[in-house]
């Protein structure tokens, strides 16, 4: 793998997250409830793995590579880190999109005449953006000798990512289920979130390639898109039953998982 373009790498990687994504949906398609605990926890799993990638695997190479290029290690992480939450929360504001268990007369974004299911896939799409980008960004700075930028890291973030699209494919499917989604629609909705990040995760890693000073810029700015989900969507998603014991520990568990692959890995 290491004699492929940082582009192909890249799809291959997130075409790996999608195909674990399209995993985790396959529950939708039997008929046996899942209980509800285990999606808070699945979600709490997510937001911690996405927590530890965005420092272990984002922002601590950000920085090392702010000092490489001769600038403050500390102002592309902080511009970066707090663009990407701009644009995630401008998207959130703009794009219509509807989460899961509200009625559409919640859904956010401009008006419009969308169906359910769209304004549904709309809200996974937003979600799933910044993993794919954090994914492309991450094999994009392996194309320079810069310290913090390895093929093993970037490897170690993508099945970090994988693995928490796993339990996340269910966590999205199954609520299709209760919804009154058909067992096939709700696997293909549930799929269809990892869709995006094939193009997130070339498209980022054709951008840093392009521009190798921007490469700290765009690695905070994925951090900052992932932590915006986290705490707009993931957190409170997991919690929404009144149980934060189980959503905790995930978070904690996830965490743990992420920060493991990547010291151990990267």
């Amino acid at each position: 793998m290491s004699d492929l373009h940082p582009a192909i790498q890249a799809l291959i990687a997130t075409l790996f997250t999608w195909g674990m994504t399209l995993v985790g949906s396959l529950p939708a398609l039997w008929t046996k409830p899942i209980s509800q605990k285990w999606l808070n926890g699945s979600l709490g799993i997510a937001a911690g793995v996405m927590i530890a990638a965005s420092f272990w695997s984002l922002l601590e190479p950000s920085i090392e590579m702010s000092l490489e290029l001769g600038m403050p290690g500390w102002l592309p992480p902080l511009i970066g880190f707090l663009l990407g939450g701009f644009l995630l929360w401008g998207l959130d504001k703009t794009l219509p999109h509807l989460h899961q268990g509200l009625p559409i007369e919640s859904a956010e974004g401009v008006h419009t005449s969308w169906r359910r299911s769209t304004l549904l896939v709309m809200a996974i799409t937003i979600h799933n953006i910044p993993e794919g980008l954090a994914i492309g960004v991450a094999f994009g700075a392996t194309a320079y000798e810069i310290p913090g930028a390895s093929l093993s890291g970037a490897i170690a973030l993508a099945l970090g990512i994988g693995l928490q699209n796993l339990p996340e494919g269910t966590a999205v499917a199954l609520p299709l289920r209760r919804e009154g989604f058909s067992p096939i629609k709700s696997f293909f909705v549930g799929q269809l979130s990892g869709a995006v990040e094939p193009i997130a995760g070339v498209l980022g890693a054709l951008a840093v390639m392009i521009a190798r000073p921007a490469l700290p810029f765009a690695l905070a700015f994925a951090a900052g898109a992932m932590i915006y989900v986290v705490a707009e969507e993931l957190i409170p998603e997991a919690q929404k039953e009144g149980d934060t014991d189980i959503p905790t520990i995930g978070v904690m568990i996830g965490f743990a998982l992420m920060m493991f692959l990547d010291v151990a890995l990267g």
